[in-house]
């Protein structure tokens, strides 16, 4: 078992590197809303950050100009050791999770997996085998040749993670990826996300309304400020690697909620 510490310190290890920079970064729109006011954060490789906030606090923008979908309007973002315009064309290295599933209907569970392949030089063969691999990780190897109606909200989702780590990402990005599904999917789904998270030695930044998700999944979760969003806190999650659903009934659970909670009120 890992405790946080030593996660710390195994992060640590890795040259100091940080996948993800961000110094006095803003985005004003045109209207003049000001989505995000002079974010400061420093995400080191193999880390797990869970960004919560209410809504309209920038969680998602902040997001998009990681991704390189909004221009930034101050300050500097690098990812994986590059402005984040350079590292948009490095973009198997960053995968991305929705809300929604986005599948194809048209398309076999397998096909949808192997989308963000399709312009790499690598063979049919070679394609599938990724993406046989990819729909193992998540528990659907069985389900290759299904169509989407076919599936389960939960399924659907677990597909979506495969078709994002099908290209191997370093960075992961997920946006509310369980917002739609039961208490009972979401928390089963949360634990395959850890064992994948564990597994695949990768970044994960995800947003959540959930306190309860984000404290854990999280090696730390960063609390936002209404609009203008601006990180109020940063809270780290001193809870046991792996976690199991007996930990969420503990005190040092409740007390990390807790903690959480009472930033989220300012």
């Amino acid at each position: 078992m890992m405790t946080t510490t030593e996660l710390e310190e195994m992060v640590e290890k890795k040259t100091g590197q940080h996948v993800v920079k961000m110094k006095g970064v803003s985005k004003i729109f045109p209207n003049g809303n000001v989505a995000v006011d002079n974010v400061d954060i420093d995400i080191a490789d193999g880390e797990f950050i869970s960004f919560v906030g209410p809504s309209g606090c920038g969680k998602s923008t902040i997001f998009k100009m990681i991704s390189g979908l909004v221009e930034n309007t101050t300050g500097e973002i690098e990812i994986l050791g590059s402005q984040v315009q350079t590292a948009q064309q490095k973009r198997t290295d960053v995968g991305f999770v929705f809300q929604d599933a986005t599948l194809l209907p048209w398309r076999s569970v397998l096909e949808n997996v192997m989308l963000p392949l399709e312009f790499q030089r690598m063979s049919k063969v070679e394609k599938r085998e990724e993406a046989e691999r990819a729909l193992k990780l998540v528990g659907l190897k069985d389900y290759a040749k299904s169509l989407p109606r076919q599936l389960s909200g939960g399924m659907k989702m677990r597909v979506s993670i495969a078709r994002a780590l099908v290209a191997k990402p370093k960075l992961l990005l997920m946006d509310e990826p369980f917002g739609a599904l039961d208490e009972i999917t979401r928390q089963s789904l949360q634990s395959e996300l850890l064992r994948i998270w564990e597994s695949q030695k990768m970044t994960v930044l995800f947003i959540t309304h959930n306190v309860f998700e984000a404290v854990y999944l999280s090696t730390k979760v960063a609390v936002m400020t209404p609009s203008p969003g601006k990180i109020a806190s940063t809270v780290n999650v001193s809870l046991p690697f792996p976690r199991d659903d007996e930990i969420r009934t503990t005190h040092q659970f409740s007390d990390i909620v807790a903690r959480v909670s009472r930033d989220l009120k300012f």
